[in-house]
């Protein structure tokens, strides 16, 4: 991931590529814009959020030489809905050139296909999960008599990769048809000398095989619906790996579903993109952080309110704090990491206008300007700096004992941290010194500062917000 990051970066690459997509008179949609901004795209949210209705739209946006797909085909009329005024409007990038078209039905028939731009276009759906033997068609291909017919065995390259996705060593793999029907191939795996097929392959075997099978042309477009789907989280991992590198080398664009943790992880924040659902219709946030989105889409605890921050750090900073003011604040609060700073502004500016289902608070570090919506935390620079130095100017009070190592290492350990440029870096290289984890020396810096270095008054920057919105629920 992190070359294809570099290549990115260069800005010379990717000649084909969607920009971006708004949506509106589709399954709910009302003219939200998803923006496109890395190669790998991940759409994640709650089923019935929309993600499968942006894998669809830009299937439809795109003439593929290969096999056409329409609008129509994904967005049709039915005995219980009629679909008026809708319209998909894309941007697209061929070359140094950006153009903007529709795709639309404004009453009875759907138009702007025909000036649609030509692009490869391979749209992975969830048919791919269903058993070999219970799909259309393939049943007959069990009767006594059908013998196999032409083998496509995958090169080395390919049997090297689906070893490296399921973690198991396969010694030959391709698609094979029988002599009954050569329109419906079958992945055919070996391992050692025990041959098998798909009729006896698990789920996993058989959407890597399948996937792996397509040979995507340079500047394609590859649309995934539920990439994690029968497969345990390493072969998530590796499957995300290996999709990187065939971006990265064949300057393909791919847009993907997810609920996976695991996937989402493998990607940098701004390939995440989450689509939510509040009572006030959708939005589409780009750049959360893996704990926000799973957050959002587990409903385990119930809190009466949920406090939005920006990294982990932060949320023990504002826990410190709430020990400190109010312990029965902290636990009537759920804090979720969000991930950047512009995340959490676009989150102020729905909380500010109540689109969350329950009350919400968004708080921002303190290096950070004010924005609509959102609370800045108090100290007016980064956590880390602001605890660093507090507790410093105080000579550490009680972090020694909080941690059980000695004063004078304690402080040395510290001090010289402080000596690093990076500020993120100092909490790592304390720790590593001390031989203590940092979540556990940024709790007992956190605690030591809440309690010795904050006022009443710097305490309640972020009680009363939260004590508000407690107040509006009621």
């Amino acid at each position: 991931m992190r070359k294809l990051q570099n290549k990115w970066r260069t800005g010379s690459g990717w000649p084909k590529r969607l920009e971006w997509l708004e949506i509106n008179g589709i399954r709910g949609w009302t003219g939200q814009r998803v923006d496109l901004q890395f190669p790998i795209v991940a759409l994640v949210g709650e089923n019935g959020s929309g993600k499968s209705t942006v894998l669809q739209s830009a299937a439809a946006v795109y003439r593929s030489p290969a096999k056409d797909l329409y609008a129509s085909d994904f967005f049709p009329d039915t005995p219980f809905e009629v679909i008026t005024g809708a319209n998909i409007r894309f941007s697209y990038r061929e070359g140094a050139n950006s153009q903007t078209k529709t795709v639309r039905k404004p009453s009875d028939r759907w138009r702007g296909n025909p000036d649609r731009p030509e692009r490869t276009v391979e749209y992975v759906d969830l048919r791919r999960i269903q058993p070999v033997g219970a799909r259309v068609g393939y049943a007959k291909l069990l009767k006594a008599g059908v013998g196999e017919g032409a083998h496509m065995p995958f090169d080395q390259e390919k049997l090297e990769r689906l070893s490296q996705i399921i973690g198991k060593s396969y010694s030959s793999a391709g698609l094979s048809v029988t002599d009954a029907d050569p329109r419906r191939p079958i992945p055919v795996l070996q391992t050692s000398k025990v041959r098998y097929s798909g009729f006896h392959q698990g789920a996993g075997e058989i959407a890597a095989a399948e996937l792996l099978a397509v040979d995507y042309p340079k500047y394609g477009l590859l649309l995934i619906d539920e990439i994690e789907t029968s497969m345990h989280p390493r072969a998530q991992r590796r499957l995300m790996r290996d999709l990187a590198r065939v971006a990265r080398e064949r300057e393909l664009q791919i847009v993907l579903t997810t609920h996976s943790p695991y996937v989402l992880d493998e990607l940098p924040s701004e390939a995440r993109i989450y689509l939510m659902q509040g009572a006030s219709g959708r939005s589409v946030v780009s750049g959360v952080s893996p704990e926000f989105a799973m957050t959002r889409m587990d409903e385990e605890q119930h809190p009466e309110c949920d406090v939005y921050v920006e990294d982990p750090r932060s949320a023990t900073v504002i826990a410190e704090i709430l020990v400190n003011l109010d312990r029965d604040l902290l636990s009537r609060l759920k804090l979720i990491p969000y991930g950047a700073a512009s995340v959490g502004m676009a989150l102020g500016q729905m909380a500010y206008q109540k689109r969350f289902p329950r009350p919400s608070v968004v708080f921002l570090d303190g290096d950070q300007a004010p924005s609509l919506g959102c609370i800045i935390l108090p100290g007016e620079d980064a956590p880390e700096r602001v605890i660093f130095e507090g507790l410093s100017s105080k000579e550490w009070p009680e972090v020694a004992q909080r941690i059980g190592r000695s004063a004078s290492e304690t402080i040395d350990a510290l001090s010289r941290a402080m000596s690093l440029s990076n500020h993120k870096e100092w909490v790592r290289d304390a720790a590593d010194r001390l031989i203590v984890g940092g979540d556990i020396l940024w709790q007992a810096l956190a605690a030591a500062w809440s309690k010795n270095c904050t006022t009443q008054s710097m305490r309640e920057i972020v009680g009363q917000p939260i004590r508000d919105a407690l107040d509006t629920k009621d």
